[in-house]
């Protein structure tokens, strides 16, 4: 298939398509008129692809997961620990959606008098000074010059 007929069966656009092969993931040849040609197979690859993103997988592990011959050589470990890692997402998104939904609810005249929108309150701000902490490391020096 020439790279536009791949571009028309799956909706992946061409930049896309050259940008994979030129990461490794696709690969095609060149035909007449030095048009890049691929194997029928590479419809299962950018399935594969698809669904290593829809999974959270950057394109670099979806990579080293695909043989040269795009085989998927499954990494089970990298798998779970990219499952644990969505169920842990899942579980902040729920507590958060709870937290909205009793803050809508809540009975108390003001938010400042319910005890349990409090609690969010000191939850959200703990994790977030914990988020900020482990990002300083890394940070410019200049920069956090500039703030003190």
């Amino acid at each position: 298939m020439d790279i536009s007929e791949v571009v028309r069966r799956t909706g992946v656009p061409a930049s896309t398509l050259r940008f994979y092969e030129k990461k490794g993931l696709i690969s095609s040849t060149r035909g007449a008129g030095r048009r890049r040609r691929f194997a029928p197979d590479v419809l299962d690859q950018l399935g594969l692809i698809a669904l290593g993103q829809a999974g959270g997988l950057s394109l670099d592990e979806i990579s080293a997961m695909l043989s040269p011959a795009g085989t998927p050589r499954v990494d089970r470990n990298r798998l779970i620990a990219k499952a644990d890692e969505i169920d842990a997402t899942i579980k902040r998104l729920r507590a958060m959606s709870d937290g909205l939904r009793h803050a809508a609810a809540c009975p108390a005249p003001s938010h400042a008098q319910c005890p349990t929108f409090q609690r969010l309150v000191k939850v959200a701000a703990a994790a977030r000074l914990k988020q900020n902490v482990a990002v300083k490391p890394g940070a410019n020096r200049a920069t956090s010059r500039m703030r003190s």
